[in-house]
């Protein structure tokens, strides 16, 4: 949790950690938690008296969202104020492992370059093919934003928009055929759990990019870090794993895949905003039972 939305918690309502409660819960009406924790059918039990759920962040899935909607328990979570940095942070990580930044940083600072080696030559953004795997809020910001280097861009979601001026693909894998660099925004859950496996991987083909800034759940990992050790595709920028905050060593070792420990959101800004979000979903929710922000 946040520091400053724990402290702005306690302030405000009676709101321990529940760590810190002991024996009878039956008195809590509502539930704030942050990302990688989540109200589970046990934790429900635990609860009898929930009444609601408040999520830190966009994801949510680490709540049990359908024994909740059983026992008409809403949902909240912390949509649209953090589209702008999240596409900030793909499309940095689109021109990081296209051009291997990262990388060149280290070949530098390693003294490569005095010693007189030449880096090798990289892949150019401007005009490349792009495929964005979920376009909702965030994937059309980052569209947006890759306009600006005159890519060509392509999506896959579970509808297709006819109000955007891209092509869409019927399946991932298709998607992932047409494109140089197949950036993942999916949301997670179990209906998009694997969904880039192996075949999807094998079709973005050895010179295209991965790039993940959805959820480590919706890459298949073993399938990705095959994929790079055989050379199926060219490399990956990843800001989320399967098992966070473990990192396989088999993608901390290599210098095509550019690594961030899911900071996606982490501006000051962001997470102000999305602690002020939270806070309003509380105070509406105990005001009149509504929330700011369900959940579909």
């Amino acid at each position: 949790m946040m520091p400053e939305l724990e402290h702005d918690l306690r302030e405000r309502y009676d709101a321990p950690l529940l760590t810190e409660v002991d024996g009878d819960l039956s008195g809590v009406e509502l539930a704030v938690v942050g990302y990688g924790n989540g109200v589970t059918a046990d934790l429900m039990d635990r609860l009898p008296g929930l009444k609601a759920i408040v999520n830190f962040g966009v994801g949510y899935e680490a709540n049990d969202v359908a024994e909740a909607r059983r026992r008409g328990i809403p949902i909240a979570n912390t949509p649209d104020v953090l589209n702008d940095c999240v596409a900030d942070v793909a499309v940095g990580l689109i021109i990081d492992v296209m051009r291997g930044l990262s990388a060149s940083d280290r070949f530098l600072r390693q003294g490569r370059w005095a010693a007189g080696q030449d880096f090798p030559l990289m892949r150019r953004v401007s005009g490349a093919r792009i495929g964005i795997l979920g376009l909702g809020r965030i994937g059309t910001a980052i569209a947006r934003r890759l306009e600006g280097f005159e890519t060509e861009i392509s999506y896959h979601s579970r509808n297709r928009r006819d109000d955007v001026p891209f092509a869409y693909a019927a399946s991932p894998r298709e998607l992932a055929a047409g494109c140089d660099v197949l950036v993942v925004v999916t949301p997670g859950g179990p209906a998009t759990r694997g969904l880039v496996d192996a075949e999807v991987l094998t079709a973005l083909g050895p010179d295209g990019f991965l790039v993940n800034v959805a959820r480590g759940s919706v890459v298949d990992e073993d399938a990705l870090v095959d994929a790079l050790e055989e050379g199926r595709i060219a490399g990956a920028g990843l800001d989320v794993y399967a098992d966070e905050p473990r990192v396989p060593e088999a993608l901390t070792r290599r210098d095509d895949v550019v690594l961030l420990p899911h900071v996606a959101s982490g501006t000051v800004e962001t997470r102000r905003a999305m602690a002020d979000l939270v806070l309003d979903n509380v105070e509406r929710f105990l005001a009149d039972g509504t929330l700011v922000t369900p959940i579909d």
